[in-house]
């Protein structure tokens, strides 16, 4: 059996926190947040306006620490937001700082109805993985945590893992 990491990104309205505790009900495994040392505002049109300007930038935010090795791993489930059509740079700094070869990354991601270049982003910032079974959750346009893809596509998803 693979020794399994969920790590996350998850802005103030929790949808991705969300995705990752149900992966982490069936797979096991070990969770945990990927959090900025400096804490992005929690008004969404000064997040938004600071995440633009990384996100066109490449900027790559100081981390806080997590708990987790991921050279004790086999798989890392990574989750990210959708920030302008990319992952978000804290996703960024974490797949940047860490040595994924060999490993089994499998990406998800939330969004609003704009997915961008995600999947395809994360694939590129971890050279030397394995990608399988990355995944895209749809929630509601105006930054809601109501689902819109289907439950039991998500289901099926998840327990494909």
């Amino acid at each position: 059996m693979m020794k399994t990491l969920i790590v996350y990104y998850s802005w103030h309205n929790g949808n991705t926190r969300r995705i990752a505790e149900m992966i982490h009900e069936h797979t096991g495994g070990d969770i945990c947040a990927i959090d900025t040392a400096v804490p992005y505002p929690s008004e969404y049109h000064k997040a938004s306006d600071q995440g633009k300007k990384e996100t066109e930038t490449g900027y790559m935010p100081q981390l806080k620490e997590i708990p987790y090795n991921v050279r004790d791993y086999d798989r890392i489930i990574v989750g990210t937001p959708t920030w302008w059509y990319t992952m978000a740079p804290a996703v960024l700094s974490f797949l940047k700082n860490n040595d994924f070869t060999g490993k089994t990354v499998v990406p998800f991601m939330t969004n609003a109805g704009w997915p961008g270049t995600v999947i395809e982003d994360m694939k590129k910032a971890c050279p030397g993985a394995v990608i399988e079974h990355p995944f895209e959750v749809l929630f509601d346009s105006d930054g809601g945590s109501e689902l819109k893809t289907p439950e039991a596509q998500l289901n099926r998803w998840i327990s494909s893992l």
